[in-house]
């Protein structure tokens, strides 16, 4: 058996290794377009930044090693041209001098990738405007901070490579605007979890952007203008265009497979396209929403790396089938970790679910161990049967490790009260005995059952002010000399038994606290007291950095130079 891999990196890689693993007499000749045939793609940003300093460490493997490990071909700088299925052979393009060739196969692995998205914009060719996608893009940005010495840089998109490059641009010594066309960065989130990325950049020095296009890039005398819609100009010496990527999929298009959403290629469980000897793998391919059974795009290395090896399974005659994705991710972000897994917010409106959240507010161990550091855990759960839906955590440590707990507990179909059942590792410097995933669990418990009400960040502003309900604030004085919501009546929770006859029990209580737990406290002493009591879901400290921070995001901002008209005159 002959098989043709088009297409390097975690997919092609992965599914060749596999392949070898399974069939030691396969012939394995994998193709990649680029110099190198496994690299560490998501590591490029931190080579760039100098957090990585040897390029070698970028390269897993070469042709070489490939070889003579897995006695798998490895043709790098070759370019696969077109298919042609009925001859099952496919036309390659040596990119070192021109010259082409057909090469057979009797099974073929596609796994493309995704390219950058390069809108059609006035000089977004020129050359001082860099994508970072390959291991050579890299190089090139590396190279040109190194020789050109530049002092600014604008970050065109505020996704998972855009921020990765703002934190590591910034590092190298520059002075970072990051350009976002949505009202917020990173879209896996939920924009009032995003708002504390907001903050975080803000205090390390980036400018943000946000709702606002790109329309045009001009050179301008050793720098790049970049021309915003509106007519704002931000001057800079370098502009990294982060859009976003899409599907490469024009050789499965032309080859007549049939195509999915945004014209990724269509597979079934077992990776195989609408061509039983082709299969197709990574950013390329459409597959399932775990969650919501719908069809989805996710170019993340981890489904690659399962996509690959799946196919290589049934290449080989063993049954494998991919399940679909939940979309787990995480993202360093200067001091701070951002992760998220299953839905957010508006893909469960999107879906038609109808659900509620908890927003938590956790230290990364025990309290009293020094180090600790809080954590804001989001859950998202179905608001009938309490099935687990989605989860957001962003803090300074043990995020990755309370994520990964969730995204196990959301594959395994749990709900929010099963979270409280759970017995995770603990000892003071790791955890505490409820870890924040059963406190994130004990909070949904409370409100399947009853025990407690909440209200949110967002409804607050809308609360009548009329006498017509009371608005409790149950944090210290010092607490609320510092900032309060406008309204609210100031009895700390210590107090609060002594002082219920300052509040009429025929008004519902709306209480919030620093994080949500004392004004938790302060509900159930209050429902045991006739009262009708609403719990602030994430605390007033949830509620001020929100409302901040969006603030922040509207303001008008400071300009980066002059109008175009004034600068050009």
């Amino acid at each position: 058996m002959k098989v043709l891999i088009i297409g390097g990196v975690a997919g092609g890689a992965t599914a060749a290794a596999r392949l070898r693993r399974l069939d030691e007499e396969a012939q394995i000749v994998m193709l990649e377009r680029s110099g190198y045939v496994s690299y560490a793609n998501c590591g490029l940003p931190y080579y760039v930044g100098g957090e990585i300093t040897d390029r070698k460490k970028l390269t897993l493997q070469t042709p070489e090693s490939f070889a003579g490990r897995f006695r798998v071909e490895a043709r790098v700088r070759q370019e696969a041209l077109s298919i042609d299925r009925a001859a099952k052979q496919v036309r390659v393009r040596r990119l070192d001098d021109g010259s082409e060739y057909t090469e057979s196969y009797d099974k073929l692995i596609l796994a493309p990738g995704a390219r950058p998205v390069r809108p059609p914009l006035p000089g977004i060719d020129g050359g001082r405007i860099f994508t970072l996608r390959t291991v050579e893009d890299t190089f090139a940005l590396r190279g040109f901070i190194e020789e050109q010495r530049p002092a600014r840089a604008v970050v065109v998109g505020g996704g998972f490579i855009g921020l990765e490059m703002a934190e590591n641009l910034t590092r190298a010594g520059l002075s970072v605007t990051l350009v976002e066309r949505l009202d917020q960065v990173l879209a896996p989130l939920d924009r009032d979890m995003a708002a504390l990325l907001h903050a975080h950049l803000r205090d390390k020095g980036v400018t943000l952007r946000l709702e606002t296009a790109v329309a045009d890039f001009e050179d301008c005398g050793g720098g790049v203008r970049t021309l915003l819609e509106g007519g704002e100009a931000l001057e800079a010496d370098l502009v990294l265009l982060a859009i976003g990527v899409s599907p490469d999929t024009r050789l499965a298009e032309e080859a007549g497979l049939a195509l999915g959403a945004r014209k990724s290629i269509a597979v079934d469980e077992q990776m195989r396209t609408s061509d039983p000897d082709i299969y197709a793998v990574g950013d390329a391919v459409q597959v399932k929403n775990l969650i919501t059974g719908a069809p989805a795009l996710l170019p993340l290395a981890g489904p690659a790396n399962k996509q690959a090896r799946i196919a290589a399974d049934n290449i080989c005659g063993r049954p494998s089938r991919f399940s679909g994705v939940q979309g787990t991710s995480v993202l360093k972000l200067f001091d701070l970790t951002a992760a998220s897994t299953g839905l957010n917010e508006a893909a469960a409106k999107a879906a038609g679910i109808a659900f509620d959240k908890v927003v938590t507010f956790s230290a990364n161990h025990a309290s009293y161990y020094p180090g600790a550091v809080n954590m804001t855990v989001k859950v998202l759960f179905a608001s009938d049967t309490g099935r687990l839906l989605g989860a957001q955590i962003v803090g300074a440590e043990g995020v990755d490790k309370r994520i990964d707990v969730l995204a196990a507990a959301i594959r395994g179909g749990l709900t929010g009260p099963d979270l409280t059942e759970l017995e995770l590792a603990y000892a003071p410097p790791y955890s505490s005995a409820k870890d924040p995933v059963n406190m994130a669990g004990y909070v949904i418990e409370n409100l399947l059952t009853g025990t407690v009400r909440q209200f949110h960040w967002d409804q607050v502003d809308a609360l009548p002010r009329d006498g017509s309900v009371t608005l409790l604030d149950t944090r210290t004085d010092a607490e609320y000399g510092a900032g309060h919501i406008e309204g609210t009546v100031h009895i700390p929770l210590d107090s609060l038994r002594q002082r219920l006859s300052e509040l009429d029990p025929a008004k519902p209580v709306y209480v919030n606290c620093q994080s949500g737990l004392r004004s938790y406290i302060a509900c159930r002493i209050l429902s045991q007291n006739g009262f009708t009591c609403y719990n602030l879901s994430g605390g007033y400290r949830f509620y001020e950095i929100v409302k901040r921070q969006s603030a922040l995001d509207t303001a008008p901002a400071h300009p980066c130079g002059l109008p175009v008209d004034q600068k050009k005159a």
